[in-house]
């Protein structure tokens, strides 16, 4: 009885049942305890571990590792050397991450066909001129054709009848050699072998019409820097404050001929008052005005249809110092504005204010056969 009692009130020990199911036979619990044990020794928390020292690296110590830094970046299959994954290469198809500033782009501005023909036609003549510059000799013949004066075949009868003086003496040997230095005669004047240039240009306000000035102003010469590889000269002047057609040339017997009074070459003036110019004011003038060198003749003055009456066109041919202002002073009236319209049949139609073009043929004709 004892011992059925003693079964009955000891507590059996059960092992764990394995997840592989009821069916599997129970483990050996002799360890079970040990094992309990040391997992509540896990549990109990460590003492803290004293912290380490800070300890300075050496010099060598510290290169060392710096260079660990600067090794190239590699790959798993293969090493391979360049530059490292920071670096700004791989923005380079993408400006605006890197930061480089994007090219300035000119906007665009739409021009006419007019325009666009009127300015190649400038440029290939431009062109032009700047291939027949003069070498270094050159034939006596072709010296005379390229100063305007005949041509080849013409410039060899001259020669040979004892027309042309070289330095001083006559030549009569045909295929003479001249050289840039040589002063050429002809006919009593002085000749140059550059082909005869026309420019006309819409002289602006401010500026003054000679090749050089003392005060260092500005001169026409310095809008006409590019227009032809000869050195040219302003037909005439215009006042600082005129503005309007002005010709530039470096043909001395066509200068001659437009600014010598004998030749009256016309000249249109557009003429703006202080204050409204009476009608016999206006009669006054046709008639002529006297001023110090004499009688200033007017060929024609008439009030600009559409505009007020302190707007006058004049007509001269007199080529005296400021005489269109000089004019209207005698009468008493002021002179604001003057601009010139027209000189020798040229007008500034196409030309915009400080612009120039080359004259074509057909007007350099027309300028010859005045």
């Amino acid at each position: 009885m004892s011992r059925d009692n003693n079964k009955k009130n000891k507590p059996q020990r059960i092992s764990k049942i394995s997840n592989a199911g009821s069916s599997a036979k129970p483990r050996a619990t002799k360890s079970a305890r040990p094992r309990a044990e040391k997992q509540e020794e896990k549990k109990e928390p460590k003492e803290p571990k004293a912290p380490r020292e800070p300890r300075l690296m050496s010099q060598s110590e510290a290169k060392s590792y710096e260079k660990t830094f600067d090794k190239p970046a590699s790959r798993k299959m293969g090493k391979r050397i360049g530059k490292s994954f920071d670096s700004s290469s791989k923005f380079e198809k993408d400006p605006s991450k890197s930061g480089v500033k994007k090219a300035y782009k000119k906007p665009f501005v739409p021009v006419d066909d007019a325009e666009r023909t009127r300015s190649y036609v400038q440029k290939r003549r431009l062109e032009k001129l700047s291939k027949e510059v003069p070498k270094e000799t050159i034939r006596l013949n072709k010296y005379i054709a390229n100063s305007g004066i005949c041509s080849r075949r013409e410039a060899d009868e001259l020669i040979t009848q004892g027309l042309v003086q070289v330095n001083g003496q006559v030549v009569t040997e045909m295929g003479y050699q001249v050289q840039k230095v040589d002063k050429v005669i002809f006919d009593g004047q002085g000749i140059t072998p550059e082909k005869p240039v026309y420019v006309l240009l819409n002289k602006p306000k401010g500026y003054i019409s000679t090749t050089k000035d003392d005060k260092a102003r500005k001169t026409v010469m310095d809008l006409v820097a590019n227009a032809s590889p000869y050195r040219l000269f302003p037909v005439g002047r215009l006042d600082r404050s005129t503005t309007g057609v002005i010709l530039l040339t470096n043909d001395g017997h066509m200068t001659k001929k437009l600014t010598h009074p004998s030749f009256e070459m016309k000249k249109i003036y557009h003429v703006s008052l202080d204050r409204k110019l009476d009608r016999a004011d206006l009669n006054a003038i046709a008639e002529g005005v006297r001023l110090e060198e004499g009688i200033a003749v007017v060929d024609s003055i008439s009030y600009i249809e559409g505009k007020p009456k302190n707007e006058v066109g004049i007509e001269i041919h007199i080529g005296w110092n400021r005489v269109v202002r000089r004019i209207f002073q005698k009468l008493g009236y002021e002179v604001e504005l003057l601009d010139r319209v027209m000189f020798a049949g040229l007008t500034k139609k196409n030309i915009k204010r400080g612009h120039w073009r080359i004259l074509n043929d057909l007007e350099v004709n027309n300028l010859k056969m005045l």
